[in-house]
């Protein structure tokens, strides 16, 4: 199946979903002089250049171009730094990460396994010959050492790229210093395993081992010559990796941090400042109480610093914890109902605001980003901003309509914006809130426009989004899709022009588009987050009552309605079609998680809990259980099954096994294994295709 060169799945393939060539991974340096991002140099190119934007005249330079460093060569990535860019969802090349020394003079980043350095102000670049493949290498806050991983083991080199030397290398199979274990990087936000201490003599180091987790086998039957190679995935109610830390300094000397890693396994986030002692949150496997604890670097004692409970779990937030520079601690919790900022033990927010990251903390005030919370005077549907907040009050730094992030450092701020009007997204420069430049973006203009009505539905008041054809010109009931994700972590519902750009190409081919964000998405209030506990399935209740109350006020033909989506949202498709042949009447369920006792530890017992303790839970929200298979034996309703055969995240046994499932009741669908491809379908033919495929299948089924 092929499309013309300049159509819309073609497009969206070729620049990833419009991202390439857009500026992100911005750094501003403690005095404002400078910010430091990555972009590539158009909005077809995946190589990402590191660029240093002086803010005095606001131009930019090129501070490292990764085809000069390699001589025009093909990266090569080693195993482990594909599954990191798998875990963080990367499908860009060249310079993917990079880290830098506090005054944001020295730049450290990996090419193929490689260690290179950017002296940012000089705007020269170079490589350090040391072992590799090097992983995550991340310069001293003094700029004198840069320390990295290679092989298992924490390696340090001086910036000159001499006195190379090991400072924790595994004792055994299956051990590592210095990188995230899977369910940190995958479910935690935690993809860091090494910290640096302010002084830059000696670093807080993660030691990973691995060797409890069980081992699973990813094949490749299309290459049946292939060895298939095996990964250690700690599926629900198996162990975890055995997570230790360690203050080791650049002699070599070596202390361990104590604290109850019986009791509380999960080392959720690490943080070193000049502000305060290092700060550990650590979290039980039930993940009902967390604790703060300040550690003692000479000793590696620990006190708690604070501590949190909840009857059904604790979400983890970006940013935080930390120390503000008064030395207090600075945390997101859930009070009142409501997800607050609070500094030392006082609230600054309520429940106007629903918290959703800490983006920078100043000797005045604190830099965050929400969304209106449930007692707002006005909904703002899929909007986040920027806010400045203090004992004195909150203080919106975004205006116009859209969703909004920023970043902040010595009186400068990059606030990335993206509107439903605008494709992309702009980055301004500001100094105390006036602008000084724009970064520049190369990334391509998708060619169209959603016609997209932000909106809510149901007594619940669901946020949604509902697609129309661009030409559609008159109240003829359309069949309808509900694309949705539908999941903690994943809101679809945002006032953001790009995000929309697939549901409304489905939309342009005659489908009438809804996108609902119900129970169990992130942005609204805890209560709304924490309603699938023990039980997803009220998901579905939700996209059933968003399409049955807006087919009131909207042209949808509930005769004819199919739903599409991936992960969780492949997962929901099947379950639509399974559980309520009596709405819905096909279905694609991508990289569907089809029985949850097969993913991870961290994400499926918050939500389910113990799958021995509480199989009944799992039970139900499972599609390969006799309750999963429990809808009426007719009708039956059309359903494709799409699965990467490498995919690590989701393993392709969760299709296998449905599969199986619904060949013994007899019900008939179709299944489509994408060989050779992961959860995140980078490929550029398979992600074109996949549209097309969906659509045709869609259109057979719907009739």
């Amino acid at each position: 199946m092929t499309t013309e060169p300049d159509s819309f799945p073609r497009r969206h393939a070729r620049t990833q979903r419009f991202t390439l060539g857009a500026p992100r991974a911005f750094t501003v340096a403690p005095d404002g002089s400078r910010v430091v991002f990555l972009r590539s140099h158009s909005g077809t190119d995946r190589a990402n250049s590191l660029w240093v934007l002086d803010t005095a005249d606001g131009r930019e330079r090129l501070a490292a171009d990764p085809r000069a460093l390699l001589g025009g060569a093909a990266e090569h990535l080693s195993p482990e730094e594909r599954a990191r860019r798998e875990r963080s969802r990367e499908g860009g090349a060249g310079i993917v990460g990079y880290a830098t020394d506090t005054a944001l003079e020295l730049a450290s980043f990996a090419l193929s396994g490689r260690l290179f350095t950017a002296e940012l102000r000089a705007g020269t670049a170079r490589e350090l010959p040391v072992p590799g493949p090097v992983i995550d290498p991340r310069p001293a806050p003094d700029g004198r050492h840069v320390a990295y991983v290679a092989r298992g083991a924490l390696r340090v080199v001086d910036a000159a790229g001499e006195q190379d030397r090991a400072l924790a290398e595994p004792e055994s199979e299956g051990v590592g210093y210095g990188l995230a274990e899977f369910v940190a990087a995958e479910e935690m936000g935690r993809a860091r395993g090494f910290w640096w201490a302010p002084e830059g003599d000696r670093l807080l180091v993660a030691r990973v081992d691995d060797t409890p987790v069980q081992r699973w086998w990813i094949a490749d039957p299309a290459r049946p010559e292939r060895e298939p190679h095996h990964v250690g995935y700690p599926a629900a109610g198996t162990a975890n990796a055995d997570v230790r830390l360690f203050v080791i300094g650049l002699d070599g000397a070596r202390t361990e941090v104590v604290w109850d890693r019986e009791r509380y396994p999960y080392l959720a986030r690490v943080h070193w400042s000049e502000a305060g002692a290092p700060l550990l949150l650590v979290q039980p496997r039930d993940q009902r109480s967390q604790l703060f604890l300040a550690v003692d670097p000479e000793s590696g004692a620990t006190r708690m610093v604070h501590a949190d409970e909840d009857p059904t779990w604790l979400e983890l937030f970006p940013g935080v914890p930390c120390w503000s520079p008064s030395g207090q601690l600075v945390r997101i919790a859930d009070e009142g109902g409501a997800r607050v900022l609070a500094v030392g033990e006082r609230p600054l927010t309520g429940a106007q605001l629903h918290i959703r990251a800490m983006l920078d903390v100043g000797a005045d005030d604190v830099l965050v980003s929400a969304s209106a919370g449930e007692e707002a005077e006005a909904a703002e549907i899929g909007e986040v901003h920027v806010y400045r907040v203090n004992e004195l009050g909150v203080e919106r730094v975004s205006r116009e309509p859209g969703v909004h992030t920023a970043v902040r450092a010595g009186g400068v701020t990059v606030l990335v914006s993206t509107t439903l009007d605008r494709p992309g997204a702009t980055c301004q420069v500001l100094r105390d809130g006036k602008p000084l430049a724009t970064v520049r973006s190369h990334a391509e203009d998708p060619g169209l426009s959603p016609r997209v009505t932000l909106t809510e539905g149901g007594a619940r008041r669901i946020p949604c989004a509902v697609l129309m054809p661009r030409d559609y010109p008159s109240d003829t009931l359309l069949p309808v899709l509900l694309d949705p994700y539908g999941g903690p972590h994943g809101p679809r519902v945002v006032a953001a022009h790009n995000a929309h750009l697939t549901s409304q190409w489905f939309a342009d081919q005659g489908f009438a588009v809804l996108v609902a964000d119900g129970r169990g998405t992130p942005g609204r209030s805890p209560a709304w987050e924490k309603a699938v506990h023990r039980d997803f399935t009220v998901s579905l209740d939700d996209q059933i009552e968003a399409l049955q109350d807006l087919a009131k006020t909207h042209p949808l033909d509930l005769s004819r309605v199919a739903i599409r989506g991936w992960s969780y949202g492949g997962w929901l498709a099947a379950l639509a079609v399974l559980r309520r042949p009596d709405v819905f009447h096909a279905g694609v369920a991508g990289a569907p998680v089809t029985d949850w006792r097969l993913y991870d530890t961290h994400y499926t017992e918050r939500y389910l809990g113990d799958p021995v303790r509480d199989a009944e839970a799992y039970a139900r929200s499972s599609l390969v259980t006799d309750e999963g298979l429990s809808a009426p034996a007719e009708p039956h309703r059309p359903l494709m099954i799409v699965h990467g055969l490498a995919d690590d995240n989701v393993v392709v046994a969760h299709a296998l096994r449905l599969s199986s499932a619904l060949l013994a009741a007899g019900r008939p669908h179709e299944v489509l294994p994408l060989s050779g491809v992961t959860h995140m379908t980078p490929q550029e033919q398979v992600a074109e295709n996949l549209l097309l495929l969906q659509v045709d299948f869609l259109k057979r089924s719907l009739a």
